[in-house]
């Protein structure tokens, strides 16, 4: 199956559609007035479409086991068409798009099912997504320009040669795939004047300032000690969303002191230094933690 370890749990919903036809007005009278021998046809078909719906891992290869949390059924009928209407919801990392149309397809092959002994011209037919909601794509933040980033690697051992770096180029990497250019790369020591000086001087110039490294507890790792007096508000749930993010991973990531903020219009953050923890820390946040960028304008939430 596609890996989603790196997702985040959000709402997901989708809406499906089937369409059933029979061929006269006899069996839709059958179906309304409960006359088929089957038994009743809506319930039995809608029980069927929710037991399917659970169960749509076990028939489709690359669909995740995931937790249904909200189905619902819901009949259209017009003429000698019934129009199936089945809606599903749950809170994690991947859509239930095939979830709701299996739900749907299933619902309609068991009204076939019930009702081909007194129909046997009965069609199924334009299974469709209607609608789908949740994920990256629902999280999409449109800006009239593009976003600009400094990265800063804050490391003794690399900004003297002993070490290559990994994080610096993954973030770096990251942010690109998020549409957001990166005007400044360097590596520089573990020195909070210059850590400092840097915050406020590219705090003018881009809207996103990014340090990794230097979030340990080791004695050298001031990076939280520089910027928080520089801060001028902290963001404390993308602190808490990326140790949580960690944490789910690798128990030692409580241990790390990443820190977030505003300094201006510009938002400061400082990740891990390892290569694992910066890309964890940033798909814990990204692409969402962009939404701020039209906060810090004075939008509102609801105005988006």
């Amino acid at each position: 199956m596609v890996d989603i370890t790196h997702k985040i749990s959000t709402l997901r919903a989708a809406t499906a559609t089937a369409i059933v036809k029979v061929s006269r007005q006899g069996t839709i009278d059958a179906v309304l007035n409960n006359l088929v021998p089957k038994g009743n046809v809506l319930e039995m078909a809608k029980t069927a479409g929710l037991f399917a719906v659970k169960n749509t891992h076990l028939s489709i290869p690359d669909c995740h086991p995931i937790p249904i949390e909200f189905t619902s059924v819901e009949y259209k009928i017009e003429g000698l068409t019934i129009q199936i209407i089945f809606n599903v919801k749950t809170v994690y990392k991947t859509g239930v798009e095939v979830e709701a149309m299996h739900g749907a397809s299933i619902v309609a092959l068991t009204m076939y099912d019930m009702l081909k002994p007194i129909d046997k011209e009965i069609e199924i037919s334009t299974i469709k997504l209607i609608n789908k909601e949740g994920g990256k794509s629902s999280f999409k933040n449109k800006f009239p320009n593009i976003i600009k980033a400094a990265v800063f690697v804050c490391s003794d051992s690399i900004f003297a040669g002993g070490k290559e770096d990994g994080s610096g180029k993954i973030i770096v990497e990251k942010l690109e795939s998020y549409g957001v250019e990166t005007t400044h790369y360097e590596i520089i020591p573990d020195e909070i004047d210059m850590i400092q000086n840097r915050t406020k001087a590219f705090a003018k110039e881009c809207q996103l300032v990014i340090f990794t490294g230097g979030t340990g507890l080791s004695p050298r790792d001031v990076t939280p000690e520089a910027l928080s007096p520089l801060l001028e508000s902290r963001i404390p749930g993308i602190e808490e969303a990326i140790r949580n993010y960690g944490q789910q991973r690798m128990p030692y990531a409580m241990l790390s002191r990443t820190v977030a903020g505003t300094l201006g219009k510009s938002l400061v953050l400082a990740l891990p230094g390892s290569t694992k923890g910066a890309r964890e820390s940033m798909d814990a946040v990204f692409p969402h933690i962009m939404h701020v960028f039209h906060i810090l304008k004075g939008k509102n939430h609801d105005t988006l």
